[in-house]
């Protein structure tokens, strides 16, 4: 990713909203074990999603349960860690996200994190 390990861990941690969650429609407080809630609406349809922060290691860690409902990931509570690595030209990120109930669901988000993470690439580079 273009831009710095910093950047990116404020993206995930206090700036949600401006490049996934809903704006307005969140509350999130970084600090390990503190849980969080956030809406996305996507083709007009409401997906709340709800965690708690498990690890916060400024600039180069974030891991984080992850629930959502129908489509997304069925009720379970999922872990998501993003593990950021300073390169020449910006970011290595790397993202795991595990715990699903169901191939489906694992696979479905298997396919829409490098859309979303090439969409937060490219809202933290407009801000350069």
């Amino acid at each position: 990713m273009e831009s710095s390990p910093a950047a990116i861990y404020m993206a995930w941690t206090e700036r949600f909203d401006t490049w996934f969650a809903e704006p307005g429609v969140i509350r999130m407080r970084p600090q390990e074990d503190e849980p969080y809630f956030f809406e996305v609406v996507h083709e007009g349809a409401r997906s709340p999603h709800y965690g708690r922060f498990l690890t916060l290691d400024p600039d180069r860690l974030v891991e984080l349960t992850w629930t959502n409902g129908r489509n997304g990931t069925n009720g379970a509570e999922t872990v998501i860690r993003v593990e950021l690595t300073a390169a020449e030209t910006g970011t290595h990120l790397r993202l795991t996200h595990a715990g699903f109930y169901d191939d489906h669901s694992a696979k479905q988000h298997a396919n829409a994190w490098p859309r979303v993470l090439a969409h937060l690439d490219e809202r933290l580079s407009r801000r350069h």
